[in-house]
This record gives C-alpha cells, sequence and structure tokens, in this order.
C-alpha cells in the first residue's frame, strides 16, 4: 500500500516551503513527516513553512509530530510556519488550543514573507 502522505519541498527565497498533500496519520505517514523535518534542520534549513492546503486528515499522532516539529525546530533556532490550513485543519487546531503554538498564515506567499522581516 502506498503511504498516504506525499511531501515535496522547494526553496523560495532561502524559506524551504513543504507541500503536505493526503493525510499525515499515525505510523508511516507521521513517522515520514519527522524525518522529513529532522533532515532539513540537520541540513541547516532554518526557515520552514508547511503548507497543508491539501492536507485531507489527520489524527491525534499527526498533531503530536506538528507539535514535536515545531518544537524540534525552534530548540535548533529554526522557525516552522504553517499556511493554508482551510476550515476543518484550522478548527482543530483551535479545539485543541494548538492554534497558538503555531504560526498561522493565509497564504504561502505571505508565510514565505513573514522571514523576511
Amino acid at each position: 500500500m502506498a503511504m498516504a502522505l506525499k511531501m515535496n519541498s522547494l526553496e523560495v527565497d532561502g524559506v524551504v516551503v513543504v507541500g503536505l498533500e493526503g493525510r499525515i496519520v499515525l505510523g508511516e505517514e507521521s513517522n515520514a513527516f519527522r524525518e522529513l523535518v529532522k533532515n532539513l534542520l540537520a541540513g541547516g534549513k532554518k526557515n520552514i513553512v508547511l503548507n497543508m492546503d491539501h492536507i485531507t486528515y489527520i489524527d491525534s499522532a499527526g498533531l503530536g509530530s506538528l507539535v514535536a516539529a515545531h518544537h524540534n525546530a525552534r530548540s535548533q533556532g529554526a522557525s516552522l510556519k504553517l499556511c493554508n490550513l482551510g476550515n476543518r485543519f484550522q478548527e482543530i487546531l483551535q479545539v485543541t488550543k494548538l492554534l497558538t503554538v503555531f504560526d498561522v498564515y493565509l497564504s504561502e506567499a505571505e508565510a514565505v514573507h513573514s522571514f523576511a522581516k
């Protein structure tokens, strides 16, 4: 069975934008996501934007990996920002009080520009 999460990263103005597509769920998906962020940080990438536009579902393990990735980034002097949350995901973050944890932007461009400040 193919993994339910696709990830692609590209660099825009020194910011790594990770496009996520599918489901961030317990198991292979949340592990692969953690691994990706770990490798970006290990590669010295300090500015990371996660584009959640095509995330169809996230479970508590997926949320856990997002929070872990955020803390990992912070502890290494890097920043992780989220964009294009969509209503459902925004609601989940509100209910779980995680909206205050993350830097959230409406669009990818806004998130990328926020690093230039």
